[in-house]
């Protein structure tokens, strides 16, 4: 039994993924070019990471150099995982704003 192609759906599709792949990209770069910027709880470590999970810098307050290494390490991993959660809620936001127009494959109500 032959089966009719059309050819328009298949365009449609093709258009659709294509948009969705720039989309995608946009997307992916944004998340290399934008940070946030997180401090310790006792605000002696700061750190900017991008939405892509890159630390770019760590600055450490003079004040905890002279703290024992038990209290740099807890400060500087309570601020290092400060960032990557901010990260993470960051890229979130952007992808749901990104890709607030596209609705799931199957889906007709755009829910």
């Amino acid at each position: 039994m032959a089966r009719d192609i059309d050819e328009a759906f298949i365009d449609e599709a093709i258009e659709r993924y294509q948009c969705v792949e720039a989309q995608l990209a946009e997307f992916n770069q944004a998340c290399t070019a934008m940070e946030v910027t997180v401090r310790s709880p006792d605000g002696l470590v700061e750190v900017v990471v991008t939405l892509a999970g890159t630390i770019r810098d760590i600055v450490i307050d003079d004040r905890l150099l002279t703290e024992d290494g038990r209290a740099v390490s807890t400060s500087v991993r309570l601020a290092v995982t400060a960032a990557a959660d901010a990260a993470g809620w960051a890229r979130q936001k952007l992808h749901a704003e990104t890709f607030a127009d596209f609705h799931a494959v199957g889906r007709l109500d755009g829910a």
